[in-house]
């Protein structure tokens, strides 16, 4: 007798391993699985890779990156997660293999930015100027910082330029963070938006002021002022500054002299800055939707009312990521919607503006990159 109860007990046993066993692997495949292969074939489109970053259940993904090196300007060729725990995930975007992982900053610090410079990663976390090791993520220094940020830090060679709560742009020495100067509006307006390279300094302001000065002095070189507050970055792309404004235009200036190319009139008050590829810009109207703008002339080529933003390009077609979570294709040149493809799970979002990569992801931190099937 018991023997008998012996064996169904191992029996018992067993048959509760292997259906554990099968409800795990249906569980991991149904966890990776982030869009449907057969699903996107109607949008012409294919995944190159799908991954899920090894977070826990209480935590979710809030923040992607895909950050060009101020260095050269170049797009890296790596993608960045950031999670609501400041879990930092670094893959290769190309195959979606993870590079490293690693923590940026305690729990409940509020992270701003992420960017690149000469393989160095740099990013606000709280008040803390946050540096790590582009190849193993490990951290290289933390600089406290006595101001509160309104913006996404920027540097160059030389300086970082951080835009404070008080008003100021501040400069630090990259070698060793001295502070060596600030810069402020006439009008003593909060700063929006910073950018910087090796040849010029500029920020913007809620009055709408756009302010030029020199790398290593607080003197003006130029103004450009607005009708009202510069929202979001300033985008800088081949010598001209693209801009969104709360007066409802989208500007475009000359990057030497602060001259006005041309104001495009969106009929929304803009919260967000535009995405700015080699011949289009694409600006978020709010509820009205998405706008596609001529570069080169400022005139909107078309409108689509459910859409949000700019996922990439190819050749003449533009991948936007619609309110209802599906991908629309809208053909640039004939300003026509192509088709649509749900992809329902998704609520996380890169926007590519280098090339034709699609990346999308949800807050449990499934992520897939997606290309057009030429």
């Amino acid at each position: 007798m018991v023997k008998k109860l012996r064996r169904e007990f191992i029996l018992l046993f067993m048959l509760f391993v292997l259906c554990g066993g099968q409800e795990i692997i249906a569980q991991e495949d149904i966890s990776l699985e982030l869009v449907s292969p057969e699903l996107l074939k109607t949008g012409d489109l294919e995944v190159l890779w799908q991954n899920k970053l090894p977070i826990k259940k209480t935590e979710s993904l809030v923040q992607l990156f895909l950050p060009v090196d101020c260095l050269n300007g170049e797009t890296d060729n790596r993608i960045y997660a950031i999670s609501n725990y400041n879990y930092l995930a670094c893959l290769d975007r190309n195959t979606g293999n993870m590079v490293f992982s690693s923590s940026l900053a305690p729990a409940g610090f509020p992270v701003v930015g992420l960017d690149i410079y000469n393989g160095e990663i740099f990013s606000l976390a709280g008040n803390e100027l946050v540096e790590m090791d582009r190849e193993f993520g490990t951290n290289r220094s933390s600089t406290h910082l006595d101001f509160g940020e309104t913006c996404p830090v920027v540097r160059n060679s030389s300086y970082f330029y951080l835009g404070g709560v008080d008003k100021r742009v501040h400069v630090l020495r990259a070698d060793d963070k001295i502070h060596v100067f600030a810069v402020a509006a006439d009008n003593d307006s909060t700063i929006t938006s910073v950018v910087a390279d090796e040849k010029s300094v500029i920020f913007a302001t809620e009055a709408g002021n756009v302010i030029s000065f020199e790398l290593d002095k607080p003197k003006r070189l130029w103004q450009f002022d607005a009708g009202d507050a510069v929202v979001g970055p300033i985008i800088k792309n081949a010598g001209f500054l693209f801009f969104a404004s709360s007066d409802a235009y989208v500007y475009k200036i000359d990057t030497s002299r602060g001259k006005l190319d041309w104001k495009c009139a969106s009929g929304a008050i803009l919260t967000n800055s535009p995405r700015v590829t080699a011949s289009m810009v694409y600006q978020n109207i709010g509820e009205k939707g998405l706008i596609a703008i001529d570069k080169n002339s400022g005139k909107i080529l078309w409108q689509l009312a459910d859409g949000v933003d700019l996922l990439a390009e190819s050749g003449q077609n533009a991948y936007v990521i619609t309110k209802q979570n599906s991908i629309v294709i809208m053909d640039n040149k004939k300003a026509k919607q192509l088709c649509s493809v749900d992809v329902a799970k998704v609520s996380r979002y890169i926007s590519n503006t280098t090339d034709s990569k699609i990346y999308i992801a949800d807050e449990c931190g499934r992520i897939a990159c997606l290309k057009p099937i030429y």
